[in-house]
């Protein structure tokens, strides 16, 4: 009797679980200020307290008990919401932004480090700051754990300044396609923090959206565009807007391509905005190929392996299965895993196709071939076999971002920074051909500046892009890449011929100074010359291209590329705390933006207003709050 009385129990108690009432909770949260979504919200349902957060497009998903009364609804920055569950099952909310619940987290939660990093860097907090904003936001997640020490590491950048035309009247720099700054800025602002000072390069900034201009019309695979304005921050400045467009190519005429995945599964990789989300973006870039592509997965860790040989885009299963087996484990051997991608994709090579590797890291490399100079070197050697290299970077806490950028520029290749899924899908979908298809490589740029018209001007970012400027005319120097559909866009501030400056340094005259520019040049303000290498050459091709000292003093009649890259400058020396801000203000770069919006179909310009109104937010209370502790 026994054994039946216990069976009949167990029975009744699992009846009991099975039945027990539940509905499906699902819907989508949205800020009140644009409309756009709102990622890691946390969604709570009461009194069970069942728990879930947001995705990137702010969509949740949540399985409660049916005698749960209401739904709370919280995030960084927003006002909290309590909303009354009845018999609908999707419930879509739009939060109001608070200031003082953003200022509440930041002071009140660690005024002591607080106090004392704000002396020397009033815009940026303590790094504990970050992790604990991001723990609290998504502290549900068991595979994330906020970092004890922020070990993230950036190179160093020194502002350029402005010279002296007379002195200095040429410009040299290459091209810089990489985006990676920005999405790492969105991924500070979003965890509640802003980016120390060198991780904002300014040119990244700028080219991480497209630009409106003319496709290419003639052989050549680039197109220059140039446009002169009022500097929006100095109205006796002027600023020059050269914009570069690529020719872009449609996915299907596109060469076949020989690719490898070569994916960090270290231990380093563990969080869920590491390896998960790593495999989530490949898996879309396996939905884009082709029957023609192969792809091969090469793995490192504690040793490098093949995972999966190279292997058609037709048998997309076969390739994914690959990525979902991945897991994370182990200490870094990067230098041998790169060796061993260079090794498969020579041995896959594509004579006229696109033979690339896609690295996929943190960029936390510690066995082996450490150092940014070994890595340097390595990559130097192998890019000489044809095979290109794409960097793509995940997570944070111990973020190597100075690896990354030295692996990508060397390499003939690119650099973007994946933060949530939806870049991803940019960078691999709707970018795919600017991503993984060359059509000029080397791109460099030299400007020669008329000292009849330009007294001193100053290159608005590409600080580790300078070049030397004999180094336009050598075709040994390495320089930046441009894929299919491209934009590069750089800004220079001009000092006009006449206009007193304290940015001018005196020197005295020289005493051999050439003579003037001919009569024949005398309106001219500046010459762009432009040097690039057919993706298999090696010689350079030259244009150029002269421009009229001729510009709109009326900043609302400039174009809307114009208005939007001054926008992004002013915001990224805003945050740089750079001496050349001038007249600059939040405000001004919030304007310009939302004036300069243009079409938007996929809402990137209007997120960068959210994130700059978020910026503007959080250095304020900063401010606010350095000022006070100064005051004690």
């Amino acid at each position: 009797m026994k054994p039946l009385l216990i069976s009949l129990v167990i029975s009744i108690l699992f009846l009991g679980y099975q039945t027990a009432p539940t509905r499906q909770i699902t819907g989508t949260i949205i800020s009140t200020a644009d409309g756009l979504p709102v990622t890691n919200v946390m969604v709570k349902s009461l009194p069970s307290k069942t728990s879930t957060v947001t995705d990137a497009n702010g969509k949740y998903s949540l399985k409660a008990p049916k005698t749960d009364t209401h739904l709370l609804i919280s995030s960084i920055g927003f006002k909290t919401q309590n909303v009354k569950l009845g018999k609908q099952t999707v419930i879509n909310v739009k939060l109001e932004g608070n200031i003082n619940a953003l200022q509440e987290v930041v002071v009140v939660g660690y005024a002591a480090e607080m106090k004392k990093e704000a002396t020397s860097s009033m815009y940026m907090a303590p790094p504990a700051l970050s992790g604990r904003i991001a723990g609290m936001s998504i502290h549900d997640r068991n595979t994330y754990h906020p970092y004890a020490q922020n070990t993230e590491n950036y190179a160093h950048i020194t502002e350029n300044v402005f010279k002296k035309t007379h002195d200095n009247p040429l410009s040299t720099f290459s091209i810089d396609v990489d985006a990676a700054a920005y999405s790492n800025l969105r991924r500070f602002i979003n965890s509640g923090n802003l980016p120390p000072k060198d991780a904002i390069r300014i040119e990244e900034m700028i080219n991480y959206f497209d630009y409106n201009y003319e496709q290419p019309k003639g052989p050549d695979p680039v197109n220059i565009v140039t446009e002169i304005g009022t500097a929006p921050w100095n109205p006796q400045h002027r600023l020059v807007h050269i914009g570069l467009q690529a020719k872009t190519i449609p996915n299907q005429n596109l060469p076949a391509s020989n690719l490898v995945f070569l994916i960090d599964v270290s231990g380093s990789m563990t969080d869920f905005n590491k390896l998960p989300l790593l495999v989530s973006s490949l898996r879309l870039l396996t939905d884009n190929l082709r029957e023609k592509d192969k792809v091969a997965i090469v793995v490192y860790a504690g040793n490098s392996g093949l995972v999966l040989p190279a292997t058609s885009g037709q048998n997309k299963q076969a390739i994914k299965d690959a990525l979902n087996k991945l897991s994370a484990g182990g200490s870094t051997a990067g230098g041998a895993g790169i060796k061993l991608a260079y090794k498969v994709a020579a041995e896959n090579f594509i004579k006229g196709g696109n033979n690339r590797i896609i690295l996929a890291t943190d960029g936390d490399f510690n066995v082996g071939a450490s150092s940014d100079a070994d890595m340097q070197t390595l990559i130097e050697e192998k890019r000489k076999s044809g095979v290109f290299l794409t960097v793509l970077g995940f997570g944070m806490g111990n973020y190597k971002d100075s690896k990354m950028e030295v692996l990508a520029n060397k390499g003939n290749g690119n650099y973007a920074y994946i933060d949530n899924i939806n870049e991803a899908r940019k960078v691999l979908i709707n970018e795919f051909g600017g991503t993984l298809f060359t059509v000029a490589k080397d791109v460099k740029l030299q400007i020669e500046f008329n000292p009849k018209k330009v007294q001193a001007y100053r290159l608005i970012g590409y600080e580790n892009r300078l070049l030397n400027n004999e180094d336009f005319n050598d075709d040994q120097k390495d320089a930046g890449e441009m894929g299919a559909g491209h934009t590069v866009t750089a800004l220079y501030e001009i000092i006009p011929v006449g206009v007193k400056s304290n940015f001018i340094k005196k020197t005295d005259e020289l005493k051999y100074l050439k003579g003037s520019p001919s009569s024949d040049y005398a309106n001219e303000m500046l010459t762009v010359k432009l040097r690039y290498k057919d993706p298999e050459g090696n010689k350079s091709k030259l244009l150029q291209q002269a421009v009229l000292d001729s510009y709109q003093d009326k900043l609302s009649k400039t174009s809307d590329n114009f208005r939007f890259s001054a926008s992004i400058a002013m915001l990224g020396m805003l945050l740089r705390q750079s001496e050349f801000v001038q007249e600059s203000s939040f405000e001004q770069s919030i304007a310009l933006a939302e004036g300069a919006k243009g079409s938007d179909k996929e809402g990137y310009r209007a997120e960068y207003i959210k994130l700059a109104k978020s910026a503007q937010l959080m250095a304020k209370d900063l401010r606010n709050f350095a000022k006070a502790g100064s005051e004690k």
